[in-house]
């Protein structure tokens, strides 16, 4: 995992892993705004050649890191990045259900969006 870069792309909505360059996995997501401002994860994707080397860890762990960092949570609605806050507890600080709650009717009245 040593070579592995991670890069936040807001504007697409994606957090990035690149091996070389190349995208080898992904977070995707959107910022929910209203009732309060969280990232909500809602798929994350490894390339089949580079899975089983922690890249979908590394991601989760950088999204929360990123919300830490700006003062916001997440509300995880991809089922990796749920498990994955389980497991992490100390990591990952739970969402208040509201929040999830908003994250999918905002998904939901966007279903073009993922």
């Amino acid at each position: 995992m040593s070579d592995i870069e991670i890069r936040d792309d807001r504007a697409a909505g994606r957090l990035e892993a690149l091996d070389g360059g190349e995208v080898v996995g992904r977070i995707e997501y959107f910022v929910l705004e209203s009732p309060g401002r969280a990232l909500v994860p809602v798929h994350t994707v490894v390339e089949p050649a580079h899975e089983g080397k922690g890249i979908a860890g590394s991601l989760a762990r950088e999204l929360y890191g990123i919300a830490e960092r700006e003062g916001t949570v997440v509300a995880p609605l991809c089922p990796y990045v749920v498990k994955w806050a389980e497991r992490h507890p100390e990591e990952a600080p739970a969402a208040d259900p509201a929040l999830r709650r908003a994250a999918k009717e905002w998904l939901a009245a966007h279903p073009g969006r993922f």
